[in-house]
C-alpha cells in the first residue's frame, strides 16, 4: 500500500513563504496523478494545486500567482511553493495520489499552515 507523508507546514507571518513536500513510499511515484488540497471551514477538500493526467499544473484562483508545483522523481516527492501567504491560507494541507485508471484517492495525514497577521 502506498503511503503519503507531508511536511513543510508551520507558523508564518502574512507575506511570508513556505514549501510543502509530499513523499511517496513506493518506487511507482511516476504512475500517480497527484495534487494538494486543503481543509478550510467552508470546504473540507478544496483543491489548491493539482496535476492533471498529463502532469500539467493547475491552480485555484485563490492561490494563482502565489503557488508553484514541482516534482523530484528521484526523491519520490511533490512540492508546493507558496508565497505571499495570507491569513485565509491557514489550513491543513493534504497531498493526494491516484492511479490514472482509478478514481480512488490516497491521502496523506496533512501538514498545517498557520498565517498570522
Amino acid at each position: 500500500q502506498v503511503e503519503l507523508v507531508e511536511s513543510g507546514g508551520g507558523l508564518v507571518q502574512a507575506g511570508g513563504s513556505l514549501r510543502l513536500a509530499c513523499t511517496v513510499s513506493r518506487d511507482l511515484f511516476n504512475h500517480y496523478v497527484m495534487g494538494w488540497y486543503r481543509e478550510t471551514p467552508t470546504d473540507p477538500r478544496e483543491a489548491v494545486a493539482t496535476y492533471n493526467a498529463i502532469r500539467e499544473p493547475r491552480y485555484a484562483d485563490s492561490v494563482k500567482g502565489r503557488a508553484t508545483l514541482s516534482r523530484d522523481s528521484a526523491k519520490r516527492t511533490m512540492y508546493l511553493q507558496l508565497t505571499s501567504l495570507k491569513p485565509e491560507d491557514t489550513a491543513v494541507y493534504r497531498c493526494s495520489a491516484r492511479h490514472p485508471f482509478s478514481s480512488d484517492m490516497i491521502w496523506g495525514r496533512g501538514t498545517r499552515i498557520t498565517v498570522s497577521t
